[in-house]
């Protein structure tokens, strides 16, 4: 299998640098393992050296390339190579098949992405280190006084990434989203000069980076006194976001957990303002499989890291998503972002 996508690399080797490609040969016996190969560029030679130490190395700046030259030179050993034809180009393809004129190329989608749909335990800590990173962000930033009327959405974003980075965080995981007011009903809305007003939602969605692993959470607060309508919408997403939580069972269907959510919300008469999923796999990507949706395939097993994020968004009013990062386990899931999901009014 030769292996191209850096972020599957870094899950089988450790490898954290921008440029390597990696040889996995199916080993029958312990001897067959050092037909494995690891390849990177001289910038990454000390640091390959330290991450990988157990495999033959080779130094090439074009790693996949070489690689595939290693595969042609020995096609008595390596006679077919699987690549990831999710991740290479058709002109990669092309090249591939130059270099390697000797060799079967086969298709291979998803190897390696269907190991990481399962972590490990050490996977799962830090996954919750980066969620606790996040909480506490959070928990300093409203303790401050740092969502209140006159802020813009892009001071509350920035002070937000500060404070992960305060603690422990190599960074945020994605793009942080605050929406204000109207705004707050725009499911991926990017930060603007926007002030923030009394009587506002003020929707937060915005994860930690920590070894490699991504948390999401999502909690929306109000500025003020809520009306009727906001208080309803938050109740009516806190309890789809429940029961969707508690769908999250081992065996479970992944359309099903979608449904268990969606339905609550359908049901109260909001069905099309819920415009996405339930939620989505995290770990090395921030939106990795499976996916939480009516068209996700599979089933919920032990150790998949997933989200539960439904909303429901008026536009031209506001709108509320509650989001958790969870771990299915035999009983029930364990809740990794541990902010309150109560209604909290500022």
């Amino acid at each position: 299998m030769l292996v191209s996508d850096l972020l599957n690399i870094r899950y089988l080797t450790g490898f954290t640098g921008s440029n390597a490609a990696l040889l996995v040969h199916a080993a029958d016996t312990a001897a067959d393992e050092t037909r494995t190969v690891f390849c990177t560029d001289g910038r990454y030679e000390t640091q390959a050296a330290a991450q990988v130490p157990e495999l033959e190395h080779l130094i090439d700046r074009a790693s996949v390339a070489e690689l595939a030259r290693r595969a042609e030179s020995r096609s008595a050993t390596y006679r077919r190579v699987g690549f990831e034809s999710q991740h290479v180009t058709v002109d990669g393809l092309d090249e591939l098949s130059r270099t390697a004129p000797g060799v079967e190329l086969v298709r291979a989608p998803g190897l390696v992405e269907t190991l990481r749909l399962i972590k490990d335990e050490s996977e799962i800590e830090a996954l919750r280190m980066a969620c606790a990173a996040a909480d506490r962000a959070l928990a300093g930033l409203i303790e401050h006084g740092g969502l209140r009327p006159g802020r813009t959405e892009l001071a509350v974003a920035r002070e937000l990434e500060s404070r992960m980075l305060d603690h422990g965080a190599a960074g945020p995981s994605f793009e942080t989203i605050v929406a204000t007011g109207a705004n707050s009903a725009v499911p991926h809305h990017r930060p603007t000069d926007a002030e923030l007003a009394p009587g506002d939602f003020v929707k937060m969605d915005f994860g930690a980076l920590v070894d490699g692993y991504h948390s999401d959470m999502t909690r929306t607060v109000v500025l003020g006194r809520p009306a009727d309508w906001q208080r309803e919408i938050y109740e009516l997403v806190a309890t789809a976001q429940a029961a969707g939580r508690d769908a999250i069972r081992l065996g479970t269907e992944v359309a099903d957990a979608d449904t268990a959510a969606r339905d609550v919300i359908t049901e109260a008469g909001y069905g099309e303002r819920f415009s996405h999923g339930l939620g989505h796999g995290v770990g090395l990507e921030i939106h990795e499989a499976p996916a939480l949706s009516q068209r996700g395939a599979g089933t919920i097993e032990a150790g998949m890291a997933v989200t539960a994020e439904p909303g429901v968004y008026l536009p031209g009013r506001g709108g509320v998503r509650i989001e958790d990062t969870l771990v299915a386990r035999a009983d029930t899931p364990e809740l990794l972002t541990l902010t309150t999901k109560e209604f909290v009014i500022l």
